[in-house]
């Protein structure tokens, strides 16, 4: 499905869907063919609920994750023709929610749907991504229950060296040394907060806030980050990986799993469709 840039909606009404999901069966969001996706799923949902849509609902979401990767909180827009709304009948915006959930399977739950403030665009419209990344060592008790959402490592990581080594990339930068390029788009981000820390049964979490992240960018930065917990790189050179800007001598992608979206940010609302058409320009390192 192609989405559409154009953020008005002019002759529907657009509505703002906040879900999660465990990835772990799915494969990543976008519809693909005979495959069980993210996007998949809501559009059949949306068609048993409302018919057709000429348009595919001009479902759009907030990031498009993987396959395998998780969502704790995932935003997404979906637009309605005045005729499609009608088949609600008695029921309201609130009972969507309640709609959705009864038809989409255990491992993707609605949270809310609402009508989107003026401007809304689901992906445009973010001013920043946040995702964690779980990595169970020698010194983390590798719980059973949490084992499809972490990634057991060997060795007792060195969490400090991986906080020094994150904060060499904070800032905005070319990316392109921890990135999967994609013709057309930038790798040029801007990387808000990177911590790393242990947390409950000492399992190492790291926390990454970008205003937006390039494809596998969060993967890569763990990839190198794990490198210096293990003692295999020093934080010095994932500051010289990230200024040589291309692939070369980058680290291992690490696994999706261990991987979940947190949030999204998004402006107030009466910033939203300025934010929607400047998050539309090609990056440059020379913004101030």
């Amino acid at each position: 499905m192609s989405e559409p840039v154009d953020i008005r909606v002019d002759g529907f009404t657009r509505l703002r869907i906040d879900f999660g999901y465990d990835g772990t069966d799915f494969y990543g969001w976008s519809k693909q063919p005979d495959l069980r996706t993210i996007q998949g799923a809501f559009l059949e949902a949306l068609t048993l609920i409302f018919g057709e849509s000429e348009i595919d609902f001009s479902l759009r979401v907030a990031g498009r994750t993987d396959a395998g990767v998780h969502a704790l909180h995932q935003v997404a827009h979906f637009d309605l023709t005045e005729k499609q709304l009608a088949r609600l009948g008695r029921e309201t915006i609130d009972d969507i929610a309640y709609k959705l959930n009864r038809l989409l399977p255990d491992d993707l739950r609605v949270e809310s749907v609402a009508v989107a403030p003026e401007g809304f665009d689901a992906r445009f419209g973010a001013i920043n991504r946040r995702y964690r990344y779980r990595l169970a060592d020698n010194l983390a008790f590798k719980n059973p229950l949490e084992t499809r959402f972490t990634l057991d490592v060997a060795g007792d990581l060195d969490v400090l060296a991986m906080n020094q080594a994150g904060q060499h990339l904070l800032g905005l930068h070319d990316f392109a040394s921890f990135c999967k390029p994609r013709e057309g788009s930038t790798t040029i981000r801007e990387l808000q907060e990177i911590v790393v820390t242990r947390g409950l049964g000492e399992v190492v979490e790291i926390e990454v806030q970008a205003d937006a992240f390039c494809h596998n960018m969060v993967r890569s930065i763990v990839g190198a980050l794990l490198a210096v917990g293990q003692g295999r790189a020093t934080p010095a050179k994932v500051k010289e990986l990230l200024e040589k800007a291309n692939r070369e001598g980058s680290y291992k992608v690490v696994a999706p799993h261990g991987l979940t979206l947190l949030r999204i940010g998004y402006p107030a609302d009466d910033q939203l469709a300025a934010q929607a058409e400047k998050a539309q320009n090609l990056r440059s390192l020379d913004e101030n």
